[in-house]
C-alpha cells in the first residue's frame, strides 16, 4: 500500500490494534482527497458527483417513518447514526428494522448523547477517556440486539456534532473513524425552534442555503455529508424533513448520487 512509503510506523510495541488501524484509515483518507477537522472526515473526494445523506437522532424520531418511506420509495440508501437511547425506544423498532431491511447504513451517534467537550473552548474536555469509552461501548451493545455488528459500522459520528481532536484519537483507538458533517449549508440547523431567538432558522433558508452552496462553490456539493435529523422537539412544528422529495429532486436534476457513508469513504 502507499502509505507505507509516506509514513515511518513507531514499533507496535506499546501500540493498540485500533490506534494502528487509525493511523492507517487516516493516511489512506488522504490520499484519496477527503477533507479532515480536528481529526474527523468531514467530507469526502470533491472530484466524485456523491452526497452522503445522513441523518442522526437521540430523544426524537418523529420524521423517522417519513424519512423510510421516501428513501424507499425513491431507492435511496442513506446513513443513520442513532444514540443508544434511540436503539433502545421500542417505539422506534419497527421503523429501525426497515431501514436495516432496506439496506440503509445504521450507526452510533454515542449512547447517552454526552457533550464532549466545551462549546466555548472547544479544547477543554468534559468526559474522561474512560466515560467516553464505556459510553461508547454501550452503545455498541444496543446496536448489536438489531444484529448491527461492529466491524461493519466503523463510521462514527459524535454527539451534538462536536468534538476535538482529543475525541478523535480516542475514537480512532477504539477502531472506529470519526466523522462530522460537510459545513457551509444550514442542513443541521433544523432542529432549531422559534423560541430560540435568532438561532432559529426555517426551512426555506436552509433549504436556499443547500441550492446556494452547490450553485456558488467551486466543486458543489460532491462529496458532501449532508445532516438532517431524524426527529426534531415538538416545538418545531415546521419539519424540514418534509422537504426532501423536493431536496433531493433538484439535485438528482443537477446530477448528484445518493450514497451511503461507507460507500462513499471505504
Amino acid at each position: 500500500m502507499q502509505w507505507r512509503n509516506q509514513l515511518q510506523l513507531p514499533s507496535l510495541e506499546g501500540l493498540g490494534v485500533g490506534f494502528l488501524l487509525f493511523v492507517m484509515f487516516s493516511c489512506n483518507g488522504r490520499e484519496k482527497g477527503f477533507t479532515y477537522s480536528h481529526g474527523a472526515i468531514v467530507r469526502g473526494d470533491t472530484t466524485n458527483k456523491e452526497i452522503a445523506l445522513v441523518f442522526t437522532g437521540d430523544e426524537f424520531g418523529d420524521g423517522a417513518q417519513f424519512i423510510s418511506e421516501f428513501l424507499e420509495r425513491e431507492d435511496i440508501k442513506a446513513s443513520f447514526f442513532l444514540t443508544g437511547n434511540f436503539y433502545r425506544n421500542m417505539d422506534f423498532k419497527p421503523v429501525l428494522t426497515k431501514l436495516l431491511k432496506n439496506g440503509n447504513y445504521l450507526g452510533s451517534h454515542s449512547d447517552r448523547h454526552l457533550l464532549y467537550c466545551d462549546w466555548n473552548k472547544r479544547d477543554s474536555l468534559l468526559v474522561s477517556r474512560e466515560e467516553f469509552t464505556g459510553d461508547l461501548e454501550k452503545s455498541y451493545y444496543e446496536m448489536e440486539k438489531y444484529g448491527i455488528r461492529r466491524n461493519d459500522t466503523r463510521y462514527f459520528l459524535p454527539p451534538y456534532e462536536w468534538y476535538n481532536d482529543s475525541i478523535a484519537a480516542w475514537t480512532g483507538e477504539a477502531g472506529l473513524q470519526l466523522i462530522n458533517f460537510t459545513g457551509g449549508t444550514r442542513s443541521n440547523a433544523d432542529y432549531t425552534i422559534q423560541e430560540m431567538g435568532n438561532q432559529y432558522v426555517d426551512n426555506r433558508t436552509i433549504y436556499t442555503s443547500i441550492l446556494s452552496y452547490e450553485e456558488d462553490s467551486h466543486s458543489g456539493l460532491n462529496g458532501f455529508i449532508l445532516l438532517i435529523h431524524i426527529g426534531t422537539h415538538p416545538g418545531r412544528t415546521d419539519k424540514f424533513y418534509y422537504y426532501l422529495p423536493e431536496l433531493l429532486r433538484d439535485l438528482k436534476e443537477k446530477g448528484y448520487k445518493f450514497v451511503r457513508i461507507n460507500e462513499m469513504l471505504d
